[in-house]
């Protein structure tokens, strides 16, 4: 399975610039880094850094050509799964198989994610 997300102009994926931070961004970020350790092909393009990813999906540019309120834009595997908003843990999980709490605790706790650091 293949995801992509097609994204707004903005400064960064995480939400951690800016006046404030964004937690759904903050939430997206720890979700596609969970799935790319876990394996899976998932990618995220910013219309302000990589606009050639736009034009080059011809879906994509059907859709922004109609207007940027379908961004976010998910696409699995090449057909269009959701627009404008980023799915939620349990759409993913889904998608996925994993379980929901893969991505985040219950009652909005941060997931923990272990890193080792070689010497």
């Amino acid at each position: 399975m293949k995801l992509e997300v097609f994204e707004p102009a903005m400064c960064c994926p995480t939400g951690l610039c800016g006046p404030s931070i964004d937690p759904e961004l903050t939430r997206i970020a720890t979700v596609h880094y969970v799935l790319k350790q876990r394996g899976f092909d998932v990618a995220r393009y910013n219309l302000a850094s990589e606009p050639n990813r736009f034009v080059e999906n011809k879906l994509v540019q059907a859709e922004i050509k109609q207007g940027l309120e379908s961004l976010p834009l998910t696409l699995v595997d090449g057909t269009i799964f959701k627009r404008g908003a980023y799915l939620t843990n349990d759409e993913i999980a889904e998608l996925t198989g994993l379980p929901v709490t893969a991505f985040a605790k219950q009652d909005g706790e941060k997931p923990k994610v272990r890193i080792t650091l070689k010497k």
